[in-house]
């Protein structure tokens, strides 16, 4: 029993010292793996399973949204892209739809891919 508790103060303890660049990543890894969950609900015919992880995935890319920094011209494009996300999570939920799942996995896993490549080049 111990074990899964250290493993919670492990996690809680990366979350409460990541910078805002590192909890960004976190988000994105997070909404990938709710992603693939959800996917692989769908494929089982899970279908309240699939539901309760395409929900969290639009709560990831709603957050991701909303706290955008309108002040900078890119974020107006993080904007749509994060819009349409979200819109499509939603089809994707009414129709149960794997292949949509799939399309909006390949969006986050390519923010994702660029949102590295963005903190790598800060740290040269």
């Amino acid at each position: 029993m111990a074990l899964p508790n250290a493993y919670g103060q492990y996690n809680n303890g990366k979350i409460l010292t990541a910078s805002p660049a590192e909890l960004t990543l976190m988000l994105y890894e997070g909404a990938i793996k709710f992603c693939n969950i959800a996917i692989v609900a769908v494929e089982s015919k899970d279908v309240e399973k699939a539901h309760i992880h395409i929900q969290k995935t639009e709560r990831i890319i709603d957050y991701l949204r909303q706290t955008l920094d309108m002040k900078y011209p890119v974020a107006e494009h993080f904007e749509r892209v994060y819009t349409y996300m979200g819109q499509r999570l939603i089809e994707a939920n009414i129709k149960k739809d794997k292949e949509i799942l799939e399309e909006v996995n390949g969006h986050l896993r390519s923010m994702r891919d660029t949102w590295k490549e963005v903190m790598k080049r800060g740290r040269d």
